[in-house]
């Protein structure tokens, strides 16, 4: 029982590669029920960890308090200024405490048992996310990486190297895949704390998804309840694309043949790992050295990167302090 009690006020996190469908699946949590509505990403583990280090420091976490109080991050919360100011100087020595902290608040000011959060790069600080709030449960949203780089593309959030600007597609299904297997080998250590589902099954049969996602957040997900509610993305689509929304296989009427060829060589088997269909052959053997040599390139990039902001003093130079973006 006692197992029970815990899981069904665990805190819910739900990841993925931006993109991927993470914001409504987020949105059917919230209107589930007895979730905080928070309509914003926390940028925690991403951002304001690397941007403001160890919150073992007191002036660190005074800088912190005084950075979020003038960002949306605070304005979104709905929570009055100085209302979290004691526990977070007091209690808070990593940023797992500060968001512990936040959503508890928020949680408390609607009357409502837990909370969920969506940051979609949090997927790549599980161990980070479990370490600092070990009772939390993961979610991670997986999609058809095809789909993924176009949207990417179309925001231009994966910038590619100066030489290689008209490859956009091709960089941002790289991006994809590096976030998406750094992910799946962290959750792979989290046991039942980590679980798997596929965008695409979010959207064609949202009633039998969400009804199996209900043992592992520890309460019932009722669509026809979700649907009632319908926060944000659950009644208005979170699109980059104009007309009708068709989100599953665009890849297959907005691609080339080209680009098909070219992201099928680079992701191929990443895609057949995680049961997307591939054609057996979309390229001949033409090119695979540079499409070896380009994937390479750019998952050391994405490595160096990561590591460089998270694990240096570096990583605050690389995270920007104007958090009015968030």
């Amino acid at each position: 029982m006692d197992s029970v009690v815990r899981r069904n006020k665990a805190p819910v996190f739900v990841v993925g590669c931006p993109r991927s469908g993470t914001t409504f699946l987020y949105h059917a949590l919230l209107s589930a029920g007895n979730f905080a509505v928070y309509r914003a990403e926390s940028q925690v583990f991403n951002v304001l960890e690397p941007l403001f280090g160890n919150l073992k420091f007191e002036h660190q976490r005074y800088a912190l308090l005084t950075a979020w109080y003038e960002s949306p991050l605070f304005s979104k919360s709905g929570l009055p200024k100085g209302e979290i100011d004691q526990e977070v100087i007091l209690d808070c020595r990593n940023g797992g405490d500060f968001l512990r902290v936040v959503m508890e608040a928020i949680a408390r000011m609607q009357g409502v048992e837990r909370w969920a959060e969506c940051t979609p790069e949090h997927l790549l600080y599980l161990g980070r996310i479990k370490r600092t709030i070990p009772e939390a449960l993961i979610i991670h949203v997986l999609r058809d990486g095809r789909d993924v780089c176009l949207s990417l593309a179309k925001q231009r959030w994966i910038k590619p190297f100066p030489w290689d600007h008209s490859q956009d597609k091709c960089v941002a299904a790289l991006y994809w895949e590096w976030i998406v297997n750094h992910g799946r080998a962290e959750g792979g250590a989290l046991g039942d704390s980590y679980v798997e589902v596929r965008y695409e099954d979010l959207v064609l049969k949202p009633r039998e998804t969400l009804a199996s996602l209900s043992s592992f957040v520890g309460q019932p997900l009722d669509y026809d309840q979700i649907l009632k509610n319908a926060i944000g993305s659950v009644s208005q689509p979170n699109t980059s694309f104009d007309g009708e929304f068709k989100p599953v296989s665009r890849w297959e009427r907005l691609m080339t043949n080209s680009e098909k060829q070219t992201v099928q060589a680079l992701i191929g088997k990443t895609l057949t790992r995680l049961g997307y269909t591939t054609p057996e052959k979309m390229t001949n053997l033409q090119g695979t050295v540079s499409l070896a040599l380009r994937s390479i390139a750019y998952h050391t990039y994405f490595d160096t990167k990561f590591l460089l902001k998270f694990r240096t003093p570096l990583g605050e130079l690389m995270t920007s302090r104007d958090l009015s973006w968030t």
